[in-house]
């Protein structure tokens, strides 16, 4: 799979100009059959101004007092990798098809179905025969209270 990526700014007299206009060269593979294409991050609250590249500050899953634009793709039998990160994930199916596995529940997700995942531990399994992509923003969040709560 390929990612065009398209990023706008400003020319010195402020004019608006593209920057950036390339496939993706920002990828990694966390785990076997899952790629990540970085597209952006940015600090919160957000700035405009600069020309430096986004895609090129993302270190982790989710950051602090950050917020990441990614595009991932899950391929059928992706490895399992249940986890929780302290960010608002707001998420659209792309195309194909993914099952999203919580402590007790299953809700399969189908391309043009949305997700907003509140900080809750979960893991992305793809039981399809065809890749299933999603593009995710994630922004931070404070810990879940309901966690310290329980202790």
């Amino acid at each position: 799979m390929q990612v065009r990526r398209v990023v706008t700014g400003h020319k010195t007299d402020g004019k608006a100009t593209v920057l950036i206009d390339e496939i993706s060269n920002d990828v990694v593979n966390p785990r076997q059959g899952c790629t990540f294409f970085n597209i952006w991050s940015t600090p919160l609250p957000a700035n405009n101004d600069g020309d430096s590249d986004g895609a090129k500050e993302i270190v982790g899953t989710a950051m602090k007092d950050r917020a990441v634009f990614r595009v991932i793709e899950y391929a059928p039998g992706v490895a399992p990798r249940n986890h929780r990160t302290n960010s608002i994930d707001y998420a659209v199916v792309l195309s194909g098809e993914i099952d999203m596995t919580l402590d007790d529940e299953i809700v399969r997700l189908k391309a043009g179905d949305v997700l907003v995942q509140r900080g809750t531990i979960h893991d992305w399994i793809n039981n399809g025969d065809k890749p299933c992509v999603i593009a995710f923003v994630l922004i931070n969040a404070e810990p879940v209270g309901a966690l310290e709560a329980m202790g």
